[in-house]
């Protein structure tokens, strides 16, 4: 899964000039700050094609999540399937799941791909309420875990999935090892939670290990970070940048789009999407772990 019928065409040679393709697996926000259009966004504006595979609507906006409704498994199988048939990816970004039959569908999608697969693992909104619960965090972690290029979780979502205390430099490289041990092959453990005047994200792959520092902003141009962090990350996989590099020009994308945000909404608004990162400014300082 997914497979093409017997009957289905081959999919068709992409053109030289064609941009990379990246699926997009996630829910919606009709706010368009989180979620599907954020992915879209930021994968648009980094020079690749985004193809969304929607897992779950949602009704929330800058301030609050109202209601959330979940995709069946045959409809976000069958987007999957179609997708396999006509435009596989060079990248496959992953954000709410909502489920354990959601998780186990998208972990057999990737059984059958080359491309490498980027998740940030969704368990609660930025506005408020959970996206994830129990049974699927479990199935998270046993199926989808190992088939991972790379897995973006914020602090509260480390120590969810690892059970670990997160929140000083040392906790935060313990529960890294924890989750890399879990299989995905990177790890970026995300320090925006953790207050101080930088934010200082942590990369590790088992041969490298370092931080990522940027100034923190007084902005509350925050809402949808870890959806855009992830889908610059899968963006950067998909145009031939290592892991590392990858997460390193993600990171100057948010900044970025925190300092740009356009201060929409009476909550916590959106980022901006101007385009690749350019100015020295919004990249970070790497400094060796």
């Amino acid at each position: 899964m997914p497979r093409a019928t017997p009957n289905a065409p081959r999919p068709p040679r992409r053109a030289a000039s064609a941009p990379p393709i990246v699926w997009a697996i996630a829910g919606t926000d009709p706010s368009g700050g989180a979620g599907i259009a954020a992915d879209l966004k930021t994968l648009q504006a980094l020079g690749v094609y985004g193809a969304p595979v929607v897992t779950a609507v949602t009704a929330q906006n800058t301030r609050a999540l109202r209601e959330i409704e979940r995709c069946s498994e045959r409809i976000v199988r069958a987007q999957l399937r179609a997708l396999a048939e006509d435009l596989p990816p060079a990248a496959v970004k992953i954000g709410m799941l909502g489920g354990a039959a959601i998780v186990r569908v998208v972990a057999e999608a990737l059984a059958e791909l080359t491309a490498p697969a980027v998740c940030d693992p969704v368990l609660a909104a930025t506005v408020g309420g959970a996206l994830l619960d129990a049974p699927g965090r479990a199935a998270l972690v046993e199926l989808l875990l190992p088939r991972l290029a790379a897995l973006t979780p914020n602090a509260p979502e480390a120590a969810a999935l690892t059970g670990l205390p997160v929140e000083t430099p040392e906790e935060v490289r313990r529960a890294a090892d924890r989750l890399l041990a879990m299989g995905p092959r990177a790890v970026v453990l995300k320090g925006g939670h953790l207050g101080g005047r930088e934010s200082r994200d942590y990369f590790t792959d088992g041969r490298e290990s370092f931080w990522m520092a940027s100034p923190r902003l007084a902005s509350r141009n925050t809402h949808g970070t870890g959806c855009v962090f992830s889908s610059a990350l899968a963006a950067g996989l998909a145009l031939g940048r290592t892991p590392a590099e990858a997460a390193l020009w993600a990171k100057a994308y948010v900044h970025q789009g925190i300092r740009r945000g356009p201060a929409l909404g009476g909550g916590r608004g959106p980022l901006a999407h101007p385009g690749p990162p350019r100015a020295a400014r919004d990249f970070p300082r790497r400094e060796t772990a």
